[in-house]
């Protein structure tokens, strides 16, 4: 189903950050969207207006499934790395078994396209960058080897059933659509944590090692604005081929280092960012940056908003609103 025409598209995982945002570029492209999500990680007050939301979960999406959907863009995963390493037994559960579900529930129904969101968490730890398609896929956390098992489950739904499916493949997605942000609990990631010490919410900001062979000695990391990643995943729809799974990194293609993003926070937001250094975290490599390349060629997109000031600049904004509210 092309994303030129008008469509009706299920976005499971709608009410989370990454799903919100790109239901809300649906509507404005004016499709038909339904999201299903339990609520156990996303927010309703994420729902975009004019999409139909329905409370319950992926593993039961055959209640609601019919041949009136085109297509599903399945976001409904959990996602915190650190917790996957503690409690793996969820992960399998829901990322791996829900999507076995959401599967059965799309071939019995009759509907044939898929839009996946994977990670660029299932190449684990690499030692060449920019990281493309063909690196080999070494997970260092029961996260990213969920993520991987439900894409080797997807290329077999597309072999023995003639499922058309895409698999997006991000790093460190940031910024804000408008009212659509992040709200993680817990918060882990580097941008929303700058910003509530800019906000006055919390003291100062770790970064965890400063003697990395980088060039001012923090991680790199390659980030991308969430609309950009929003407008992939509508290309991805017009790229889906029957009984094909094609899969593409998503980013930049640029790294920007943890002092960088402190940095560019405090100009962008006028306030002092205190920071303090801790010691290395165990499995963090140094450098991680994609090669959008396959994006550019079969999906024909590139990133609108590579800039780090435009991204912190977008998620300063929602900070500030949430933060009034």
């Amino acid at each position: 189903m092309s994303s030129s025409t008008s469509g009706t598209y299920l976005v499971t995982g709608g009410a989370g950050y990454i799903g919100s945002v790109v239901a809300a570029h649906l509507l404005a492209a004016g499709h038909t969207v339904t999201v299903l999500d339990d609520l156990s990680t996303g927010h309703r007050a994420a729902v975009p207006d004019g999409a139909r939301f329905i409370e319950g979960r992926v593993q039961d999406a055959e209640r609601w499934l019919d041949s009136s959907y085109d297509a599903v863009l399945h976001f409904a995963a959990f996602s915190q790395v650190g917790q996957s390493v503690t409690d793996p037994e969820p992960y399998w559960r829901n990322n791996v078994g829900g999507t076995a579900d959401l599967l059965a529930a799309m071939r019995d129904a009759g509907v044939r396209t898929l839009v996946f969101s994977s990670t660029a968490a299932t190449y684990g730890e690499r030692a060449t960058v920019p990281i493309t398609e063909d690196a080999p896929t070494r997970p260092t956390s029961p996260y990213g080897a969920t993520k991987l098992a439900v894409d080797h489950m997807i290329s077999g739904e597309c072999a023995a059933h003639g499922l058309a499916a895409v698999s997006l493949r991000y790093f460190n997605v940031a910024g804000a659509y408008g009212r659509y942000g992040e709200r993680h609990v817990p918060e882990t990631h580097l941008i929303p944590l700058v910003l509530q010490v800019a906000l006055g919410e919390r003291a100062a900001i770790s970064v965890y090692g400063d003697d990395y062979p980088t060039p001012d000695g923090t991680c790199v990391r390659d980030y991308i604005h969430v609309a950009d990643l929003a407008e992939a995943h509508l290309r991805a729809l017009s790229a889906a081929r029957d009984g094909e799974h094609l899969i593409c990194n998503l980013g930049n293609g640029n790294g920007f280092s943890v002092h960088e993003v402190i940095e560019t926070a405090r100009k962008v937001t006028g306030h002092p960012v205190p920071q303090t250094t801790a010691g290395r975290r165990d499995g963090d490599p140094a450098v991680l940056v994609a090669s959008a390349g396959r994006a550019e060629e079969t999906l024909g997109w590139r990133p609108s908003r590579p800039g780090l000031a435009g991204i912190i600049a977008d998620a300063w904004e929602f900070a500030r609103h949430r933060a009034a509210e």
